[in-house]
């Protein structure tokens, strides 16, 4: 551990003086804008390949798939999102533990470590998993309660203005549906080594499963795209996003200036999280692991505040959420075009059709599959329904006296009061109207929500490059090392060019796991019915 935490660090801190003897001498441009000039190409050109648009309707391929996927799975399951949802409560609460987890379950035996859904280092199986509904629950939530509710809804209401929260919840609905049928399917098709070691996901149940209805050539092919995906994925929403989102706000809060600001604090971060992923230290995950949750209760009732604050205006607020979505403003590109950016952040918000919480989900402690596909269908509801609504509350309510003009400035930034802000930023500003200390706490439970999500997304991208590259030691350090090179990529490009990059990674996954799941949503309709079957003896 400590050869590898020196390896990273010798390789970072030259790289960093470097840097800033570079800017003593050259003024313009500093080592952020040449990164972000190398980086804007890229973005702009994987962007144009995920968002494709069907011709003569503006919309792109990926939002078609997703919202008829959700739809389809919705009217199948029979509404399951709906009427499943006081039976996902009472699995969270462990009213049928008695079905799912039979007594004498060797829970001691397990090794988990756990931090923000995902298991970091090892998962012990005694057959059925070994982590519980509401363990699965709690910190699958506490993971995808972050930057994207923070930064991600401030953004999708400054470019589409109110009307895109109401597309944003819509999207949460139906997306509940379809984290049932993947987290079911990953359950189902999870694969256990010799050594008791659980892997699962979309890799899996592509490859597993497809190969059962006899599409085994098809299977793999998707199971590997998804994989190098993922790893994308990771790279993208899982960490630039994270660092950029992170350094914006340090910069505001300190002060900082300079053409490598963004740059120094990726360098910090890549250290702290590389500490954590490369050498395993499982007190600091486990420290991270309880003040995220914590942090994610303090950000939701700081909304709750404002949005008291405000109690007599929620009329008028989602009144303007309504006629927003029916009614776009003009520059926006009309009402598919508000519909596109509530469900491109909504989507990136919950993660539902990307697949990637199916590779959390795999390691619960069941013998019905279908049991963790209920209760994952509350995340959406959570993070996208309830969180994001909060989220968008606050930033309406902030925007009532017209400080700033719905439309942004088509780099993922809006003008408040003369300067061109973030979505994170956005948002500080919006709570500080309100709760003049609570940017400080903002700023704080930023860095942890950063810091937390790209730990998780280090593993989901683990997962799928070894599942590309096998399971060895040398193939875990170099995934781990490029992982931490896009914690200071992102914390030095531009905010518009890492949130393009990092929506086109993200739903870039759609694709090949929306193809599974059309598939083999059979099997998850058998899997529901023998779990519906084995709880009616409970009651």
């Amino acid at each position: 551990m400590k050869q590898s935490f020196l390896s990273l660090f010798a390789t970072l801190l030259p790289i960093a003086i470097f840097s800033q003897e570079q800017n003593v001498t050259t003024v313009e441009p500093g080592l952020d804008q040449r990164i972000n000039a190398w980086f804007e190409p890229i973005t702009a050109v994987w962007e144009g390949i995920v968002f494709w648009e069907v011709p003569g309707t503006g919309v792109p391929l990926v939002v078609i798939v997703l919202v008829l996927g959700a739809t389809f799975f919705t009217l199948y399951f029979g509404f399951v999102n709906i009427r499943k949802f006081p039976l996902a409560l009472n699995v969270v609460r462990g009213k049928y533990d008695s079905v799912d987890m039979p007594e004498g379950h060797g829970v001691e035996k397990a090794e988990v470590n756990i931090v923000d859904g995902d298991i970091v280092d090892t998962i012990r199986d005694e057959g059925h998993g070994e982590v519980s509904h509401f363990q699965a629950l709690a910190t699958a939530v506490s993971g995808t309660v972050g930057l994207g509710n923070i930064a991600g809804v401030a953004l999708a209401i400054a470019i589409g203005g109110p009307g895109a929260t109401f597309w944003m919840i819509v999207c949460g609905l139906l997306s509940m549906s379809t984290k049932f049928v993947e987290c079911t399917l990953g359950v189902k098709y999870r694969d256990v080594d010799e050594n008791g070691t659980v892997y699962g996901g979309p890799m899996y149940y592509l490859s597993r499963g497809l190969n059962q209805r006899g599409y085994t050539g098809l299977g793999k092919a998707l199971a590997v795209i998804f994989a190098i995906l993922c790893v994308g994925a990771s790279f993208g929403g899982g960490n630039a996003v994270q660092s950029n989102q992170a350094a914006e706000q340090l910069i505001a809060m300190m002060g900082m200036e300079g053409g490598s600001s963004g740059f120094i604090i990726g360098v910090v971060l890549a250290i702290l999280v590389g500490i954590v992923i490369i050498g395993g230290i499982k007190r600091i995950a486990s420290v991270t692991e309880k003040i995220v949750p914590f942090m994610a209760i303090i950000y939701a009732v700081a909304c709750l505040v404002v949005i008291f604050a405000n109690f007599s205006y929620i009329d008028d607020a989602f009144g303007l959420i309504f006629k927003g979505a029916f009614t776009p403003e003009a520059g926006l590109g009309g009402l598919f075009g508000v519909l596109i950016v509530g469900f491109r952040r909504a989507v990136f918000s919950n993660e539902a059709g990307a697949g990637s919480a199916a590779i959390a989900h795999s390691a619960v402690r069941t013998k019905y599959p279908a049991s963790e596909g209920i209760v994952a269908l509350l995340e959406p509801f959570i993070d996208t329904v309830v969180i994001c609504t909060m989220t968008a509350l606050v930033i309406i309510f902030y925007n009532s006296g017209g400080i700033f003009a719905y439309g942004g400035d088509g780099a993922g930034q809006v003008v408040v009061e003369g300067m061109n802000v973030g979505g994170v930023t956005l948002t500080s500003m919006a709570f500080e109207s309100v709760i003049p200390w609570f940017p400080y706490v903002l700023t704080l439970a930023v860095v942890l929500f950063a810091v937390s999500t790209m730990i998780s997304w280090s593993y989901y991208g683990l997962q799928s490059w070894k599942y590309l590259f096998g399971r060895g030691k040398v193939a875990d350090l170099c995934y781990k090392f490029l992982f931490v090179a896009f914690i200071i990529i992102g914390a030095s490009a531009s905010m518009g060019a890492v949130f393009a990059f990092s929506d086109a990674m993200i739903l870039a996954l759609v694709f090949p796991n929306m193809i599974g799941l059309l598939i083999l949503f059979p099997r998850v309709k058998e899997e529901l019915n023998k779990y519906l079957d084995a709880i009616k003896t409970v009651g």
